[in-house]
């Protein structure tokens, strides 16, 4: 539908604001949404403080208001095509009840918008904000802008200021963002808001290079200025010659330590961000060392690394997994299929049907309604890894310092919602329902429920309302990065045949790289062998194991069988 941004804006004070008689070509509700409507006179409306004493909206397509409660026109102008095709869990469009939820989620970063630099606050009034965070608000303006929420004018002149931003950060010791800024000045601080430094953290970066990924795959437009974002970031102490992530961050003696980042979940997602720039990171994106703990009867992958060596806890949560789900569909990042219905990253699909399951038993058995997610609390400790498994115990909610805060475990809403985008059950029917009026119409939904009753969490973040607005565009379109765009990229060409790419161990995408004779045959066995897929139904393929048909209840598949080929052989030189 072709409607200019002026009738678009009247017709939401129409669904939220004040109207009188509705005059339209048809003669009913049923007739306005069948025959060819032209035109739909409004009398007595009140748009932003303004009184019209009649208003005439004309469309060469038809538009249909429902009289009597909360409706909004159906389609906007500028979008991608609204359904990507049939995807896991929750298909179709919003209802009014959900559009209104993607409303006051997008209020969030209306509310705590700083004009100066175009960044949003990452918690409530506080002035600050990490890369993590800033992604989540990227999340935003692309699910808000799809869902009609806000028009092209003001997506585009929000992106624009926030690339421009980001494009100019200063960046830690001038290698990538530092993992605090000011979201006032734009300037790099410490975690108590004072101008300083203190590291820079691969996760929130590799969160941040799969929205700008995103951004430029929906946006071509916005490529350009997408591009020269990471072109200024030196990628050498972030990804190891073995393929593994690094973050940095400041010693007690002014000295930078740089240490392996990450743990099985939130790691592959964030080394999908790295992958997706071209960066070559299968240490980060394989599951070992890998260890399994039975709760309720479902084996929880948790990983194997000894946190007492390696001096970093193995949180078992629920996000890395749903960010996975709703923003790629659990595909490699090499995937440019754009199947909903098949994971070709099957194990991560496998394990996050795991990840859901064992929260949908612990209700069944316990009562206690689960959707589990690190998140902000009010007061001391104000953070809290809210695990399904973390130090040797199932359920386990810990702060940063390590110490056990039961009172502190929640419902996250991100979680929940989440949840209920990616699995379409009656438990996740119940999540939505404990969470979806959990908001303040001005300022977004709060963090969450408290477990033990003592009410919601009165605090509202960049991160909680920008997943929200993700999962409700899924369940709208399906996995929200869509690999469509075929130009040419200038991240791909620019400094090309020079070593400044080099320099800043950049990948060399103009260069492709040919197997020798000897091991273009090598078939290496996969990483999590086809017998250990119990929700999802394995796939072979040339590479990593896809999966279908995921469930959460046990399946009886024959498991796949290899084919016979012609062996490979040298061309002729």
């Amino acid at each position: 539908m072709v409607i200019s941004t002026f009738t678009r804006k009247l017709a939401a004070a129409v669904v939220f604001g004040t109207f009188g008689m509705v005059s339209t070509t048809a003669n009913s509700q049923e007739d306005a949404a069948t025959s060819d409507v032209k035109q739909i006179t409004i009398d007595n409306v009140t748009v932003n403080g303004a009184e019209f004493n009649s208003v005439t909206i004309t469309s060469e397509f038809p538009l249909v208001i429902h009289h009597g409660g909360a409706t909004r026109v159906g389609e906007c102008e500028g979008r991608v095509d609204p359904v990507s095709g049939v995807h896991f869990g929750r298909n179709g469009a919003l209802t009014d009840r959900e559009y209104r939820m993607a409303q006051v989620a997008w209020s969030y970063f209306d509310r705590y918008f700083q004009e100066e630099t175009g960044l949003v606050n990452a918690v409530g009034n506080y002035p600050s904000t990490t890369l993590w965070d800033t992604a989540s608000y990227i999340s935003a303006l692309v699910a808000a802008f799809e869902l009609c929420v806000i028009d092209k004018r003001e997506f585009d002149t929000r992106v624009t200021q926030l690339t421009n931003t980001l494009r100019n950060l200063d960046l830690f010791r001038g290698e990538a963002p530092n993992k605090v800024y000011n979201t006032q000045t734009g300037e790099k601080v410490n975690y108590a808001n004072e101008a300083g430094e203190v590291g820079m953290s691969a996760l929130d970066i590799g969160r941040m290079l799969v929205w700008l990924r995103i951004l430029k795959e929906r946006h071509p437009h916005l490529a350009n200025s997408v591009d020269n974002i990471p072109m200024r970031w030196n990628f050498c102490n972030l990804v190891s010659d073995d393929g593994r992530m690094y973050g940095s961050f400041v010693q007690g003696d002014g000295n930078v330590r740089y240490v392996q980042e990450g743990r099985l979940g939130y790691e592959e997602y964030a080394a999908k961000g790295f992958a997706l720039w071209g960066f070559d990171v299968p240490r980060a994106l394989s599951p070992e060392p890998l260890n399994y703990t039975t709760i309720y009867g479902v084996d929880v992958p948790y990983d194997g690394r000894d946190p007492r060596i390696f001096k970093n806890q193995n949180y078992v949560l629920t996000e890395g997994y749903i960010l996975d789900g709703i923003e790629m569909g659990w595909d490699l990042p090499s995937d440019r299929s754009g199947d909903g219905l098949t994971a070709s990253h099957g194990w991560r699909a496998e394990f996050a049907q795991r990840i859901y399951l064992v929260q949908q038993r612990r209700f069944e058995q316990t009562g206690i309604i689960t959707a589990r997610s690190e998140h902000q609390v009010d007061g001391r400790p104000y953070f809290v890894y809210d695990s399904i498994f973390a130090d040797g115990y199932p359920w386990n909610t810990l702060d940063p310092t390590g110490e056990y805060q039961p009172d502190r475990a929640a419902v996250a809403a991100k979680a929940a919602i989440g949840l209920w985008a990616l699995w379409e059950t009656d438990y996740t029917d119940l999540l939505f329902e404990t969470v979806a009026d959990l908001y303040d119409p001005e300022l977004g939904f709060y963090e969450g429920l408290y477990e033990n009753g003592n009410g919601y969490i009165p605090l509202q973040t960049a991160n909680n309302n920008g997943i929200i607005l993700a999962a409700l565009l899924y369940k709208v379109q399906g996995p929200i990065l869509q690999q469509t765009n075929d130009n040419t990229q200038y991240w791909d060409t620019a400094y090309a045949g020079t070593d400044l790419r080099d320099n800043k161990c950049h990948p060399r995408q103009m260069e492709e790289v040919v197997n020798c004779c000897n091991c273009a045959g090598v078939q290496i066995p996969p990483v999590i062998p086809f017998e250990e897929f119990t929700y999802c139904r394995p796939v072979p393929t040339s590479g990593e194991t896809a999966a279908i048909e995921c469930g959460t209840t046990e399946h009886s598949f024959p498991l796949p069988e290899p084919r016979p080929v012609l062996p490979q052989s040298c061309s002729a030189q």
